[in-house]
This record gives C-alpha cells, sequence and structure tokens, in this order.
C-alpha cells in the first residue's frame, strides 16, 4: 500500500499554484520528515493515471500537477509562468464538430506575461 496520497491529493487540490512532483515533495516533507521521493513520484502517477488530478505537460519544463476543477492555462512564452483562465466548456462544441464524444481536453494558450512584457520594454530602452 502506498503511503500519502491523501496528503499529496490535499496539497494539490488547495493550491492555486501548478506544482511539479519536487515542489509536492518539499511541501510534504516538512509535515511527513521521512518521505521519500520516489513515494511523490509514484503517488502522483497513480493520482493521475486514476483521473484524480491532472498533469500540465509543457516542453522543456518538468510535469506540473493540477486540480481537475473545469479550466485552462495561459503560459507565458519566456518564463513559462502558468496561469489560470476560466473560459466556457468547449466540449459540446468539439462533440458536435467532431461527430464524437471527447472525455477530456487541455486547452493551453501561449502569451507574454506581464513581468516579461515590462522585462523586454526595459531591455528596448
Amino acid at each position: 500500500m502506498t503511503k500519502y496520497p491523501k496528503q499529496i491529493l490535499q496539497i494539490i487540490q488547495t493550491s492555486r499554484d501548478h506544482l511539479t512532483a519536487e515542489q509536492i515533495f518539499q511541501e510534504l516533507k516538512q509535515i511527513y520528515p521521512a518521505v521519500v521521493r520516489a513515494t511523490v513520484y509514484n503517488n502522483l502517477h497513480k493520482l493521475w493515471e486514476s483521473g484524480a488530478i491532472r498533469k500540465v505537460v509543457l516542453e522543456g519544463q518538468p510535469d506540473r500537477y493540477d486540480r481537475l476543477e473545469r479550466h485552462d492555462h495561459l503560459v507565458c512564452k519566456e518564463c513559462g509562468r502558468l496561469s489560470d483562465v476560466t473560459l466556457s466548456d468547449l466540449t459540446r462544441q468539439l462533440e458536435e464538430q467532431l461527430g464524437m464524444p471527447i472525455l477530456s481536453y487541455d486547452l493551453k494558450m501561449t502569451y507574454l506575461c506581464e513581468a516579461c512584457k515590462n522585462k523586454q520594454k526595459e531591455e528596448r530602452t
């Protein structure tokens, strides 16, 4: 039996950040000093496979884990910052367009965050 799945799930569900496995490990380690990384990785994989959490994959970055609450993501093309955005659910539109049921989708929109936009302005002056 794997240890800590409920605690890991709670960390993800209560966070508004998109935590990496390492960040989850560090947070869990504060409460349970004996926890090891492999336990966190194994639990994350099982929670994701069971559909209890979302895995957000961004090219060139570690996977991040997120709650299931319906939302989409904005990804800064410069720093990789991941932000939540709530749009209307597109499932029905996609199903009608494709003529088949959609189990889920993960929408990631690329933008330039305010910090990176300001940094670019400073570099130009």
